[in-house]
């Protein structure tokens, strides 16, 4: 078992869980805890050197280019309205994330079977 793959999966969808937590719910400790939990899986998607490694880490930095101006946003007490949209964004932005994951881990299975 790849440890460094079972951190970065836990990390994406606790970041995709807790932004859609925050979008139904509305509490900024999910808002919080969304934004932490997308910028470690960021993190520990730099080092990664894998097919799809460059769209992977694309869509962490759109997530994140969502999460964080929606935080700031937030704490402004700007419209509640604009903080969500901004939390969709990020939302698509980590399901996209996912199904790369899901794509990666077909290929390497693939590529297991097939030497």
């Amino acid at each position: 078992m790849d440890w460094g793959k079972v951190g970065t999966a836990f990390f994406i969808m606790m970041s995709l869980t807790t932004t859609v937590g925050f979008v139904y719910d509305g509490d900024p400790y999910e808002l919080i805890a969304s934004v932490t939990f997308n910028l470690i899986a960021t993190l520990l998607k730099l080092g990664s050197k894998k097919t799809l490694s460059a769209e992977l880490l694309a869509t962490s930095l759109a997530a994140d280019l969502h999460l964080i101006p929606a935080l700031i946003f937030y704490e402004m007490g700007a419209r509640m309205s604009l903080v969500e949209a901004l939390a969709w964004g990020a939302l698509v932005a980590n399901i996209f994330s996912v199904i790369i994951v899901i794509i990666e881990t077909v290929l390497e299975a693939k590529e297991e079977i097939w030497w």
